[in-house]
């Protein structure tokens, strides 16, 4: 579904996917390319939720901004893969049309914890998993990013179980490591000039700066966020609701200006800030940023 900034609906296709995860925009030879990442999961009933008929099963799509399939990344041949799931949940592209060379990253964040660099025609070069360097291995790298606002482009990974982001080359070489005494569920970035805004599945977006100093904290939502997920302060059945049988039902205490779980994030060449919540039914808030 493709929509103008004001939400008005401008058109929409279906594409072969069995749910749609996490979305990337590249450049392929002049024309714009909208990638996918599809976990392949839901024929599994968990949550509550029904199960969609069908083989399990993750890919990577890349699709034209009408719908027409180009390009499909199934499971990498990796040796990760011979006991193991693909369950991409995030890709990013070194863009070339930002001088990049057109390499695919995908992050196997509900999988087997790891992230692959491919080529252009998704042939597998290399993985990495967080052994690289001093931080450790991932734990859900749920979101992959180029970073473009330096001379030299880096790669982001949210690391979100282990509530930290690790910074890559984009060769693949471990850099840093930040993020750890303020993120508690890093899922997504997005970046605002010279502003780099994580979406944080806990109820909140996280701002940094150039340097990966922490800023502010936008519409958070301390009841959720402060509170140990899980624990017996939380909320029942979160993000949703339970109802009295104890099935999941749609959040009854949603709340303007704060955030209930976001998922993925976006911002547009005005710099307004939009944010895809995950819970049933869904909920999508746009942020107006102040002039």
């Amino acid at each position: 579904m493709i929509f103008s900034q004001a939400g008005d609906l401008h058109r929409s296709f279906t594409v072969p996917i069995r749910e749609g995860h996490q979305l990337a925009l590249s450049t392929d030879n002049g024309e714009e390319c909208l990638w996918i990442a599809d976990p392949g999961r839901k024929n599994l009933k968990s949550s509550g939720y029904d199960p969609v008929p069908g083989e399990r099963g993750g890919q990577v799509l890349c699709v034209s901004l009408t719908g027409q399939p180009k390009k499909t990344i199934s499971t990498p041949e990796h040796p990760v893969y011979e006991h193991g799931n693909f369950a991409p949940t995030s890709m990013t592209v070194f863009d070339t049309g930002s001088g990049g060379n057109g390499d695919v990253w995908v992050a196997d964040g509900y999988g087997e914890s790891i992230v692959h660099r491919m080529d252009s025609a998704g042939n597998l070069i290399g993985s990495i998993n967080g052994e690289e360097g001093d931080a450790g291995r991932f734990d859900c790298p749920h979101g992959v990013w180029v970073d473009y606002r330096k001379a030299d482009p880096e790669l982001y990974v949210a690391d979100r179980a282990n509530r930290r982001v690790q910074v890559y080359d984009l060769e693949g070489v471990y850099k840093r490591v930040f993020g750890e005494e303020v993120l508690t569920s890093p899922s997504a970035f997005a970046v605002d000039g010279q502003y780099m805004i994580v979406a944080e599945l806990r109820a909140r977006l996280a701002v940094f700066d150039l340097d990966d100093s922490f800023v502010t904290y936008i519409g958070e939502n301390e009841s959720i966020s402060r509170i140990e997920r899980n624990s017996p302060d939380d909320i029942p059945g979160w993000p949703n609701n339970l109802d009295d049988n104890g099935n999941p039902v749609r959040s009854r205490v949603l709340q303007t200006g704060k955030f209930n779980s976001p998922h993925g994030i976006a911002t547009d060449n005005d710099g307004n800030i939009y944010s895809g919540e995950w819970l049933i039914g869904g909920r999508y808030t746009k942020l107006v940023k102040s002039r």
